[in-house]
């Protein structure tokens, strides 16, 4: 009997990379997310977060098949504050790949968004590729828009992370998944090669494709003061 594990790459792969989504409908699908989750007062993200953040990743739809062996795989944008503090540069393109061991079967789509919580964290999104707890150190944020978030985990992790399931698991884990710059979906949106640090910090002006995003963004997080 052939081995399970290649065919299960194999089959998430084609899940994650499919050409269906294009990098318009995801950037889309990323605005409505963050939208959604932050319509929600009660289940929000606290606002005294997001205005200390320093960026914010948003990846719909990220997929997580398991059996025996789990993996994660995902595709979505960031934003960082643009240097006047009143708005939010153009998104930039990432993907997310990681695994996690342990008896599971099922499979799950889910929602993630990431504060990148001060400059080092920061500096690491504009990397070719990172490691979330190992490059990065990362925590379970807390939810609700007036919530508390006066704990050391929180004022010390570089990135705080929340999900939305909508399959069989309940949250994500993202310990150890590697973010890397999507090239290819920047140079999609920007209509040129682009990475993700000239987005960022080159003052690529953002597409019109990208106009709701960054709305959305500053909408709910106009400045830290």
């Amino acid at each position: 009997m052939k081995p399970i594990v290649p065919l299960l790459a194999v089959s998430v792969a084609c899940l994650a990379w499919g050409a269906n989504n294009s990098d318009v409908e995801r950037l889309n699908h990323a605005t409505e997310v963050f939208q959604e989750i932050m319509a929600a007062p009660d289940k929000g993200i606290p606002q005294d977060l997001l205005d200390k953040s320093q960026c914010i990743v948003v990846v719909p739809g990220m997929k997580k098949a398991a059996f025996i062996i789990g993996g994660k795989y995902g595709r979505g944008f960031f934003s960082c504050r643009a240097k006047s503090g009143h708005s939010w540069t153009g998104p930039a393109a990432i993907r997310v790949e990681g695994g996690s061991f342990g008896f599971q079967i099922g499979g799950s789509e889910t929602d993630v968004i990431m504060l990148v919580m001060n400059q080092r964290g920061a500096e690491r999104l504009l990397s070719s590729k990172f490691t979330l707890g190992g490059d990065a150190s990362v925590a379970a944020g807390p939810v609700g828009r007036t919530a508390t978030a006066e704990t050391d985990a929180y004022l010390t992790a570089e990135i705080l992370t929340y999900s939305r399931a909508r399959g069989l698991f309940a949250g994500v884990s993202l310990s150890g998944a590697t973010l890397r710059q999507d090239l290819d979906s920047n140079e999609a949106l920007y209509g040129k090669k682009l990475t993700n640090k000239d987005i960022i910090t080159g003052g690529a002006a953002a597409p019109a494709s990208a106009s709701k995003f960054v709305a959305i963004l500053t909408k709910y997080s106009s400045r830290k003061g």
